[in-house]
């Protein structure tokens, strides 16, 4: 069966599903497999469920003419959402980075959506299988698509925008995260620099904080950059970010100053696509961190920063310069190990360790084999291996009308913390 007949049959489906726990009537179900399941083995309860199609790409689970065989789910999958995007003929945004995505990505959806109908990534399914779902549940009524694109390794960006398509793109940061796979920070500016290589060789459009010398210097000379920055001011950061757009004070939930630069981003998408300064300032103003990012929270006298969804050496620092800057007193620092560093775990987690005990912190805890294995450790400072290490000595703290920053990356869910306040 052609991609074109199988395009077909997508259409008569109101949705897709990867998932048979959430399976919808009419909906075309795709049979992916993982490293601990095999996505053609639920291919029968997905249509018993409700799904009108499923694609499978094992022989002996088709059942009838609701079963599309396929050589590769997956590249399937990929193949339908590329051809899915070019018949809708939208504008689609992409932006990629180090740290930030999804909140500038929820920013730039807030304020676009003022004006226009958008579909954008849900949470941070950012990857080659989220990049086509999100391009899947675009319809005829979306104006403008919003792309988010997570990669830990070269080539990985340049196969993303090669499934989507993009006609606008922007780069949160360059910044020392994945460096396992990257091979080092270079790596990191080269293999997030493929969106940019993509939108040069398409003519497209580029968005480029003008502050950002290396954003700057990968744009190099070419003519369809769009420079923000100009025309907004960060006011402060106490512990929200405020900031000065044209004749406007701009007051944000967001906590640290390195949330500025993803307003501002926010903000000239927004008045490219020409929507009011009113609308922009509505939009920033209402949108509310959630699911563990930059989230503050008061919880039995205590005043807490959670940033527990993920953490690399750029993020971390950003976060603990933001927190010691913060009035406040009794200030404790709780600070999981960061993943995928690779060769340089070691020397980062002993950087982190080392600019934390220099800060004027009260505590720091640090958690996670990786802080619990460096060399050089700090009077002030407190070692677990484990979450469950610092579980059963939590108690001897006895923290009283702290000030807490919690941050980690995602495997350590550091969010547990707040259930020991």
């Amino acid at each position: 069966m052609t991609i074109d007949t199988i395009y077909q049959h997508f259409l008569k489906c109101n949705t897709v599903s990867t998932d048979t726990r959430k399976i919808t009537k009419g909906c075309m179900f795709f049979a992916l497999k993982g490293d601990n399941f095999n996505g053609n083995t639920f291919a029968k309860n997905a249509i018993k469920n409700g799904a009108l199609f499923a694609v499978i790409d094992e022989e002996e689970f088709q059942f009838g003419n609701q079963y599309i065989l396929v050589d590769d789910v997956l590249k399937t999958l990929q193949d339908i959402a590329t051809l899915h995007r070019k018949t809708l003929n939208i504008p689609i945004i992409s932006l990629t980075g180090s740290n930030g995505k999804t909140t500038t990505k929820e920013l730039i959806n807030s304020v676009l959506s003022k004006k226009y109908h958008t579909t954008a990534t849900i949470g941070n399914l950012n990857n080659h299988i989220g990049v086509p779902l999100t391009l899947l549940s675009m319809t005829n009524v979306t104006e403008i698509g919003i792309v988010e694109m997570g990669a830990n390794h070269q080539k990985e960006i340049e196969f993303l925008t090669n499934i989507a398509l993009p006609d606008y793109g922007l780069i949160t940061n360059f910044g020392k995260a994945h460096l396992e796979g990257f091979g080092g920070i270079q790596g990191v500016i080269k293999g997030k620099s493929e969106l940019y290589d993509h939108l040069k060789t398409h003519r497209k459009t580029i968005f480029v904080n003008k502050d950002d010398a290396l954003q700057v210097k990968q744009a190099g000379d070419y003519e369809k950059v769009v420079l923000f920055g100009s025309d907004t001011k960060l006011q402060e950061s106490q512990p929200y970010v405020n900031l000065k757009f044209k004749n406007h004070i701009v007051k944000t939930y967001l906590t640290g100053a390195y949330n500025y630069n993803n307003v501002c981003a926010a903000i000239a998408i927004g008045q490219y696509f020409k929507v009011s300064d009113e609308h922009i300032v509505a939009a920033i103003e209402q949108y509310i961190p959630n699911n563990n990012r930059s989230q503050i929270i008061e919880k039995n006298g205590h005043h807490i920063i959670l940033d527990a969804y993920n953490a690399n050496p750029s993020s971390m620092t950003a976060a603990l310069s933001n927190f010691n800057q913060l009035d406040g007193v009794n200030k404790v620092a709780i600070l999981g190990d960061m993943f995928e560093l690779g060769k340089d775990a070691k020397i980062e987690h002993q950087t982190i360790a080392d600019y934390a005990n220099q800060l004027d912190l009260k505590h720091v805890v640090l958690v996670g084999e990786n802080f619990y294995a460096i060399d050089s450790k700090a009077n002030n400072t407190s070692y677990f291996k484990s979450f469950e290490a610092l579980k059963s000595a939590f108690g001897m703290f006895q923290f009283k009308s702290n000030m807490f920053l919690i941050k980690g990356s995602r495997g350590m869910a550091l969010e547990r913390v707040l259930d020991l306040l």
